[in-house]
């Protein structure tokens, strides 16, 4: 789901505001798959946590009750309730962004995006050898306590085997069901785990966790005696998704670099979130000023960055394929500001913006109602977001970034 979400009770005026985004939708009905696209667009080789909302790059590999295209693996069992109003609403409308939840999946829905989810705090990923391994584990989380660690293979969940299974139907088993539809916390779950050699289980509890959306990781310096950024180095900033509080994490993230570092802010993989999230991360990079415009019915609305942001630091954008609407949003204005240099390879192009409706069965129908437009004049659905420097095949994207920064570096 991409774009202004007023959440608009049926027969009712408009309530809450909140803008939202996600992402790619085929041209029929889905129903809950955004529960997935909000966070995630998850390769079948990608890396998904236990909040849908931990991405590496790749195709979709949706949770929803039905198939979301062609050549993609249903990852939930199929429903059996019956078609409710917002399907039917969704189902008349030819909205190729359309969606249908039920009240329950929207509710999962909602509790996603406030960065909240019940689980054990592991991130997993599918591995060549089509086995599934912990990617990362959550400091403080019930999983760390007990000592998994990242690079461990999980073998079973709650003795049903992980090996050859999606990414997804692993975290479904892990959290116990989808969005909305989980385990309590305190309920418990026993992971089957490998080491090297050695293989055990660990009984553990459930517990409300965060999510964590921002990453930074320090970068080595590339060879001996490459130009340098500066004495301080590189930092990679990795934004996964747009959840409530993502803004000031990343605000937070960046106002600890070294003030004379270059950033590679690592959007890759990122489709979106909560819009007005975004538009809080570009004001960490921006001194005020528009982000974005958008549509919302037959109103022209913008956002507008906050003034003080950090403008000094030499700045990259790594995108991708599957860098998605809030994110795109957030490159764009980004690039269009001349405030950084993007890197990469085209976006997904998903800038349209979708309303929830609450129907009389409490079901929740999301129809688009507008586009967002970069500072530039720009918009992006369709065609996406061309990069400054396009990477080719077979080139590392982050070393022609760091290339990218080694240039913004000596000229600042």
């Amino acid at each position: 789901m991409s774009g202004t979400s007023k959440f608009v009770p049926h027969g009712s005026a408009r309530a809450e505001a909140r803008v939202l985004e996600g992402g790619r939708r085929p041209r029929r009905i889905l129903r809950g798959t955004g529960l997935t696209l909000v966070f995630a667009v998850v390769l079948a080789a990608g890396a998904v946590t236990e909040s849908w909302g931990d991405v590496t790059e790749g195709d979709a590999a949706p949770v929803s009750p039905r198939p979301a295209g062609a050549g993609v693996r249903e990852s939930a069992p199929p429903h059996q309730d019956a078609v409710h109003d917002a399907e039917e609403l969704v189902s008349r409308s030819g909205d190729r962004w359309a969606a249908a939840y039920t009240a329950r999946e929207y509710a999962g829905l909602r509790q996603s995006l406030d960065g909240r989810y019940v689980g054990v705090g592991v991130s997993v990923r599918r591995t060549g050898t089509d086995r599934v391994e912990i990617a990362r584990v959550q400091p403080g989380s019930p999983a760390a306590k007990s000592g998994v660690r990242a690079g461990d293979r999980l073998v079973a969940v709650d003795g049903t085997g992980t090996e050859g299974r999606p990414v997804t139907d692993v975290v479904a088993l892990l959290r116990g069901g989808a969005p909305g539809e989980g385990a309590p916390p305190g309920s418990r779950v026993v992971l089957g785990l490998a080491r090297g050699s050695l293989q055990w289980e660990e009984r553990l509890e459930r517990a409300r966790l965060s999510v964590e959306t921002v990453t930074v990781t320090p970068l080595a310096a590339a060879s001996p005696g490459a130009a340098g950024h500066s004495a301080a180095g590189v930092t990679r900033v990795r934004v996964d998704s747009f959840t409530r509080g993502t803004g000031e994490e990343l605000r937070r993230a960046v106002e600890g670099l070294p003030p004379d570092g270059g950033i590679l802010l690592d959007l890759r993989g990122n489709s979106g979130g909560l819009v007005a999230e975004a538009a809080e991360a570009a004001s960490v990079f921006l001194d005020g000023g528009l982000v974005a415009t958008y549509g919302d019915g037959d109103t022209e609305r913008a956002l507008y960055a906050r003034p003080g942001g950090n403008t000094a630091s030499p700045l990259v954008v790594l995108v991708d394929g599957g860098t998605m609407s809030a994110a795109e949003l957030l490159a764009g204005a980004l690039q269009d500001r001349g405030r950084a240099v993007v890197v990469g390879t085209r976006t997904f192009g998903k800038g349209s913006v979708q309303e929830p409706r609450e129907q009389p069965d409490g079901s929740v129908a999301e129809l688009t109602v507008g586009h967002y437009t970069t500072p530039g004049g720009r918009t992006f659905e369709e065609g996406g977001l061309l990069p400054d420097l396009e990477v080719r095949p077979g080139q590392d994207a982050q070393e022609e970034a760091r290339t990218v920064l080694s240039g913004l570096a000596t000229r600042s």
